[in-house]
């Protein structure tokens, strides 16, 4: 009996950010040693957004090396690359036949679009569907999301009813497992983007980790050094909960003199630039590393993709198979 199968994924919108650590890829990491996992790099998906594509064949090796930096296994998980696969585009093209519009016009992904004004293309619209053939196609039982995407693994559970009662069972419902994410601000106080340019990245070297963290939005009611904080309310002392903590920091020590005025906001920035700095160390050496070994990059996503391929492949000829649309 096997495992029970998971799939995620990531668009190759550039280098990872911390937000992008601590908020799925560490989770990652840990549900490798429990699951067989399927991280999928979607590049298909970065097209819903944007018609440059120059970018996106080296965005994909960027995100490749910040996963196998972060701890991403490939002889633990199923690295690949969304595209090489082109069993997703058919069975989203077979999918999108029985899905009705109703079911994607709803989708709060596209709403938020439509009222932001912002043009839109079939491609956003359908988005739901090619979401569900990535996590069909290899009969994921569980897909980690947090609570905000509940949504749209809800219409892929639909579909997968639909399909099930039009042609006989063949997939699975996947359930959610539901992350324990941890979220973190951007450097201004907003979602961490790289859009807003207000991120740290896992790259990053110490000089520039220093200088962002100078300009990080503090307590804005600390107004003179001496001042009583509220770290309750900082993203700084956030910051130092996520990371510092784990590395043996005394983070309620940070916590008391802050709140008492003893602990002024350029020092407790200066403390937080040592451990982001000390957290990425093994990030900046796996990167070099990385970096100097094409060949090995190359390797990984043609044993993913050969891995993939073959439980995609077998997936469509049951899919085929149930629609009585098998010729051979």
């Amino acid at each position: 009996m096997r495992r029970s199968r998971i799939l995620s994924g990531m668009r190759p919108t550039g280098r990872l950010h911390l937000g992008n650590y601590a908020g799925a890829l560490s989770n990652w990491v840990s549900l490798q040693e429990k699951y067989e996992c399927f991280f999928m790099i979607a590049d298909w998906h970065a097209l819903t957004d944007r018609t440059d594509t120059k970018q996106i064949k080296q965005n994909i090796r960027d995100v490749l090396i910040d996963w196998l930096c972060a701890g991403l296994d490939p002889e633990k998980s199923c690295i690949f690359v969304q595209s090489h696969i082109p069993e997703h585009a058919e069975l989203h093209l077979i999918l999108s036949m029985i899905t009705p519009l109703g079911w994607l016009e709803r989708c709060p992904t596209y709403k938020e679009k439509l009222a932001s004004g912002e043009e839109n293309n079939y491609g956003l619209l359908g988005y739901p569907v090619l979401m569900t053939s990535d996590i069909l196609i290899y009969k994921a039982d569980r897909v980690p999301v947090g609570e905000d995407q509940l949504a749209h693994l809800e219409i892929c559970r639909e579909i997968a009813r639909r399909f099930n009662f039009l042609y006989g069972k063949v997939f699975p419902e996947p359930q959610p497992l539901l992350s324990k994410a941890t979220k973190i601000l951007g450097l201004d106080g907003r979602k961490m983007s790289k859009s807003y340019d207000n991120y740290i990245a896992l790259s990053d070297e110490p000089k520039l980790i220093e200088k962002k963290v100078r300009r990080m939005f503090t307590d804005p009611e600390k107004v003179y050094a001496g001042d009583p904080g509220h770290p309750e309310k900082c993203n700084v002392y956030t910051y130092h909960e996520v990371f510092g903590k784990p590395l043996g920091e005394d983070v309620e020590k940070i916590f008391e003199e802050c709140k008492s005025g003893k602990l002024g906001c350029v020092p407790c920035k200066k403390k937080l630039s040592s451990v982001l700095i000390e957290v990425l160390s093994p990030f900046r050496k796996k990167r070099r590393e990385l970096e100097r070994d094409a060949g090995e990059l190359e390797k990984i996503l043609q044993e993913g993709r050969e891995k993939a391929r073959q439980v995609a492949s077998a997936t469509l000829r049951e899919v085929k198979d149930a629609m009585q649309m098998s010729f051979s």
